[in-house]
């Protein structure tokens, strides 16, 4: 079971990330990209890797923290 669904989140990885560089709105994609992180730990998780799941939240919400910042400073 547990490999099933480590396939399905490998295949929504890589939808997510087709779908963050497709996407031609800045705000949508970055938010994409946070769900792509948060599939990226999940994945790590099953895969027994804690810590670096942790590092991978820390390192997630501070870039989606600096991108919306940034998209933010351009637009207004």
């Amino acid at each position: 079971m547990p490999g099933t669904i480590l396939s399905v989140l490998m295949a929504a990885m890589v939808l997510l990330a087709v779908s963050v560089v497709e996407s031609r709105e800045p705000v949508r994609a970055v938010i994409r990209y946070g769900l792509l992180g948060l599939v990226f730990v999940l994945v790590l998780i099953l895969l027994r890797a804690p810590d670096v799941a942790l590092s991978a939240v820390v390192v997630g919400a501070v870039l989606t923290g600096l991108f919306l910042y940034a998209i933010g400073e351009v637009k207004g």
